[in-house]
């Protein structure tokens, strides 16, 4: 092999190897940064703490249009942003939501094992219906149950789906779910989430238990 064609190869791969890490790099931080921002904050300081962390991912995906973890990861933050918002404003970040997660969908619908599914379950039955929003349980049924397809063990789209059971009243079902969530692997570099979402799980199983105790 000419030693041009060696460099050049090896030039490709740098650059290759190079875009991936950033890639990754930069989900690792949005991870992180949401969850310390959406678990360890007090609710006053949250608001400026999301809409910082709203412009960094707003960044990826005008930097990587074709990425579908960024518009997750938007989607996500848009979501939780809303839900800590409150009031009129919180409608309006749902929405924006709902297009990010949905614009992921088209982009790559397996992307961070159907992170999108679960979020946009979760919007449609936490959102409320017409004429008020876009909330619809059908929707989010069906998204929920395409997240756990895709990831049955993950610890988020059992949660996602337990909590959605227990608002429908389906008590035993929601129990039998949300213990599954426990027994979701640990997820590398998600050690604050994994622990807080733990502790929603175990929440909600003291809850379910009221209703069937």
């Amino acid at each position: 092999m000419k030693l041009s064609t060696i460099i050049l190869t090896t030039v490709l791969f740098i650059g290759v190897s190079t875009s991936t890490y950033a890639q990754e790099s930069t989900l690792a931080q949005i991870q992180s940064r949401w969850a310390e921002v959406n678990y360890t904050l007090e609710v006053d300081q949250q608001e400026q703490a999301f809409e910082a962390l709203l412009n960094d991912a707003s960044a990826w995906t005008e930097a990587e249009p074709n990425n579908a973890e960024a518009f997750i990861w938007r989607g996500i933050i848009q979501s939780t942003f809303a839900g800590a918002k409150g009031g009129l404003g919180a409608l309006g970040l749902a929405k924006d939501a709902r297009k990010s997660l949905e614009h992921a969908l088209e982009i790559d619908p397996q992307a961070l094992q159907g992170s999108a599914y679960g979020s946009l379950g979760t919007l449609y039955y936490k959102v409320p219906g017409w004429p008020l929003g876009f909330g619809s349980d059908k929707k989010a049924e069906e998204y929920l149950l395409k997240a756990l397809e895709i990831n049955p063990n993950g610890i988020d789209p059992n949660y996602f789906y337990a909590d959605y059971l227990y608002e429908q009243g389906k008590y035993t079902r929601a129990q039998q779910v949300a213990e599954r969530a426990l027994q979701a692997p640990p997820r590398p570099q998600r050690a604050l989430a994994d622990a807080q979402r733990r502790i929603e799980v175990e929440a909600l199983l003291a809850k379910i238990a009221k209703k069937v105790g």
